[in-house]
């Protein structure tokens, strides 16, 4: 049985979360009328909802994805926001280095710059820990490798611009708190927040940078990724839209990890789950042990107690 180990040193900020209106921040000098964004696994979903709300800022769009027919179908509702001289639509494999560097040399060819560069392409194909590997060699091709692609290739030419440019790489809380289901996937995407940790300082600590990375961690968001069946929303996803206006949001205000909520899991819910996680390399748990038949019990005292204390 486990032991009693007393308060957790991982006890969460009592700070309450409020999610910031467009109206409480200033115009982040990235997301203004004539810049760019170039948007990968743009033809659905967040990559979608993310062209559409830049294009309604008057952002000239490069959209980029492997779906031929949907991206273009998708383009269709983007030049309708801001005009057909103002959108590229460019098929792209991110997890094909030729794809990108052409993507990169049409952008820049085109318009000179990026100001947004959304590393938003995923994959989620079924995985087990000891099974299906070409599951696993697809869902890294694409989730990692197609992140460090994009980033390799783009990132060196923004650092040149003389205005300021963000990389935003969405990275996922399956790669924060790991739980059962599709092990390829969650590891791909916390090897994801690590490489954007690592962008970050070194942004950081290089002279004169005017770029900056944020990791963007969606919630529970009705996509094609996540609607596997169809149907309609779940009342506790949010939309996709929904989640690309708080991402905007937060990346203005200069936040580095931007953890979305949902209808499902508030903020400090997210919290005490990544705070437990945490705890379990620290306090020398069984892995995974919010799930774990003896912790169980534990974990949902835990969250109870520590949802009392935020209010």
């Amino acid at each position: 049985m486990p032991l009693d180990r007393g308060p957790s040193p991982f006890t969460p900020s009592h700070r309450r979360f409020e999610a910031m209106s467009p109206l409480d921040s200033e115009v982040h000098p990235v997301f203004h009328a004539g810049r760019v964004a170039v948007i990968t696994g743009a033809a659905s979903g967040i990559g979608k909802a993310a062209a559409v709300e830049l294009a309604k800022l008057g952002l000239k769009i490069a959209m980029a994805d492997i779906a031929e027919d949907v991206l273009a179908f998708a383009a269709k509702e983007v030049i309708s926001i801001v005009g057909e001289a103002n959108v590229l639509v460019i098929p792209t494999d991110v997890s094909n280095i030729d794809d990108v560097v052409r993507l990169r040399d049409r952008v820049y060819e085109a318009w000179g710059e990026v100001a947004v560069l959304l590393n938003n392409a995923a994959i989620g194909p079924d995985s087990k820990s000891w099974k299906m590997l070409d599951n696993w060699k697809k869902t890294f091709d694409v989730n990692l490798f197609g992140v460090v692609n994009v980033q390799q290739t783009f990132v060196p030419s923004m650092l040149h611009q003389e205005n300021s440019a963000v990389v935003i790489n969405t990275g996922s809380k399956q790669g924060i708190t790991n739980p059962p289901g599709n092990p390829a996937y969650n590891a791909a995407k916390a090897a994801v927040k690590s490489l954007t940790e690592g962008l970050a300082h070194e942004l950081r600590e290089s002279p004169a940078c005017n770029v900056t990375a944020h990791l963007f961690i969606p919630g529970w968001t009705f996509t094609g990724l996540t609607a596997r069946n169809g149907g309609e929303k779940p009342a506790g996803a949010w939309t996709a839209e929904e989640t690309v206006l708080f991402m905007l949001d937060h990346v203005r205000a200069g936040e580095f990890y931007i953890l979305c909520p949902d209808n499902e899991s508030r903020h400090q819910l997210d919290q005490l789950r990544i705070m437990w996680a945490a705890a379990d390399v620290v306090e020398g748990r069984p892995a995974l042990s919010r799930w774990h038949k003896d912790w169980k019990s534990l974990f949902e005292e835990y969250v109870r107690d520590g949802l009392a204390n935020m209010e």
